[in-house]
């Protein structure tokens, strides 16, 4: 007899009793399996305990707060995570997706907007078993899951492979959060092509709203990951008025030019050395001949 795929399992880490008891209701009847903590040592604690496929954690926690639990929580290995923030500032939003949170909600927020948001996490992650909901999605499947097919990525040195979910610069392994890989994976696969931070958010996230500076930042820390020089980059280009496009380091095409005309040069050089071959077999055949006339004059 089949068994049936354990429950995806979230961490809802709030100080608010209510807004954590509502919130846990709407995932469980979801069909997530949840579990809570109200700061931040209790998040750790139960994290180490049995590792969340995703954490929703309030930025504003007693004692340490979520930017804290979010990075104690990273250092342990790659988890989603959604930030609550009741701050309204930019700022503060935009330190949250840096420090490697993969979507925010503002309070108050609806806990249902909440559900979709976790569902779409852990969709593109594809961090766990087939994630539960109305929309009855599995890995992968779902808005803004068209990031391309199953098969081995290589461009501009870099290697990505999404059944695995790992991506690689020049043989070393990149640390990628699951809107990272995504952002990452989309670009790989569409060179050259301008897309608006709109269309961005659209195809990579899945949504047709949101805030665009979640854009914004996950360009700049792809970038810190992936480029030289993250100041000047040459792999992930701004383009003014528009947004952002993937290219190629022109090196790239340059190696390959080079090599083939190092590859042409072969060639002439062996037919050049041919011709001379011959033409010396055939001075050798006309000295020879020459002496042989000689030789036999003398001898009349």
């Amino acid at each position: 007899m089949q068994q049936n795929p354990s429950p995806t399992r979230v961490l809802v880490v709030d100080d608010d009793p209510t807004v954590a008891e509502v919130v846990a209701g709407y995932l469980g009847r979801a069909g997530f399996a949840v579990d809570r903590a109200a700061d931040g040592p209790g998040a750790l604690a139960r994290a180490a305990a049995r590792r969340p496929d995703l954490v929703v954690l309030d930025l504003m926690l007693p004692g340490m707060d979520g930017l804290e639990v979010c990075r104690a929580l990273r250092d342990k290995g790659p988890v989603p995570v959604i930030m609550l923030t009741a701050r309204g500032d930019e700022e503060d939003r935009i330190l949250g997706l840096e420090i490697g949170a993969d979507d925010y909600v503002t309070k108050p927020f609806s806990p249902r907007e909440l559900v979709l948001r976790v569902e779409s996490v852990l969709r593109r992650g594809r961090t766990g078993p087939r994630v539960p909901g109305p929309s009855g999605s599995g890995p992968g499947s779902g808005p803004g899951s068209g990031l391309g097919s199953d098969e081995v990525t290589h461009r501009a040195g870099i290697t990505l492979d999404p059944l695995a979910r790992r991506a690689a610069r020049d043989g070393r392994e990149l640390a990628l959060t699951v809107r990272e890989f995504d952002l990452l994976a989309f670009l790989l696969r569409h060179p050259g092509v301008a897309f608006t931070r709109e269309e961005l958010m659209r195809e990579v996230w899945g949504w047709d709203f949101g805030d665009l500076s979640t854009v914004t930042v996950h360009v700049r820390r792809l970038r810190g990951k992936v480029e030289d020089d993250p100041a000047a980059p040459r792999l992930i280009q701004t383009v003014w008025g528009i947004g952002y496009r993937f290219d190629a380091p022109p090196e790239t095409d340059d190696k390959a030019h080079g090599e083939e005309r190092r590859e042409e040069g072969r060639g002439d050089d062996g037919r050049r050395n041919e011709a001379r071959a011959g033409q010396g077999r055939d001075e050798g055949r006309a000295g020879r001949g020459r002496d042989e006339g000689r030789g036999s004059g003398s001898d009349a």
